[in-house]
């Protein structure tokens, strides 16, 4: 299954990406799934229905929280998270809550992360392809996450249609619910997809 982990509805006050618009172009770019990650909230929530829809295209609801050390996507019970926590309170919280997280874009200039948040007892997964971010910025996190024995992730960072679906992840499960899609990343079932490489990491070669 092809998702776009990382995409922004109008919510995020920095997106133009209408949600309608995601929901009823994202099968026709060969999408199995989207994750609506606005910034610092869930509110999408009030306006879609979670899970597979009436195409057969899987909404999965998280956010992009943003803390001092960088910018996390989270996934999991997280409706009521409170804000403000630091990169290291929000990894204890998502694992204690069964949820998962992914460092985003973590050598963005314009917002680098604290290197110190990744690893077993932090961010244990890494955006490596960032449809937002220069080459030289995801082959850093590539390089990141190598070193490190991180898991890999695609995203689009979309916040219009044309980026939508440009960087997708591979599913290797599955997914049909937001449950689904924790324990897939809790457990390792996924991957930047071939076309996230090509178009991110040209690089990184998948299987």
């Amino acid at each position: 299954m092809l998702f776009d982990l990382h995409v922004h509805t109008d919510i995020s006050p920095c997106s133009s990406l209408e949600l309608t618009t995601i929901l009823t172009r994202a099968k026709g770019l060969g999408l199995d799934g989207v994750c609506l990650t606005d910034h610092d909230t869930m509110e999408v929530l009030s306006e879609v229905k979670e899970g597979v829809q009436n195409d057969g295209l899987v909404v999965i609801v998280g956010m992009e929280y943003s803390t001092p050390e960088g910018d996390y996507l989270i996934f999991g019970p997280f409706e009521s998270i409170r804000p403000g926590m630091n990169a290291f309170e929000l990894a204890a919280h998502v694992y204690r809550a069964g949820g998962a997280m992914i460092g985003a874009h973590p050598y963005r200039l314009t917002r680098p992360a604290d290197l110190a948040a990744y690893g077993p007892e932090g961010c244990r997964i890494v955006e490596v392809a960032n449809g937002r971010n220069t080459r030289s910025e995801n082959a850093r996190a590539l390089s990141l996450a190598e070193k490190h024995s991180l898991a890999m992730s695609a995203g689009s960072d979309a916040h219009t249609l044309e980026e939508l679906g440009r960087l997708p992840s591979k599913m290797l499960t599955k997914v049909h619910s937001r449950e689904d899609f924790v324990a897939a990343l809790r457990n390792g079932l996924f991957r930047p997809s071939r076309l996230a490489c090509a178009n991110g990491l040209p690089h990184l070669q998948v299987a």
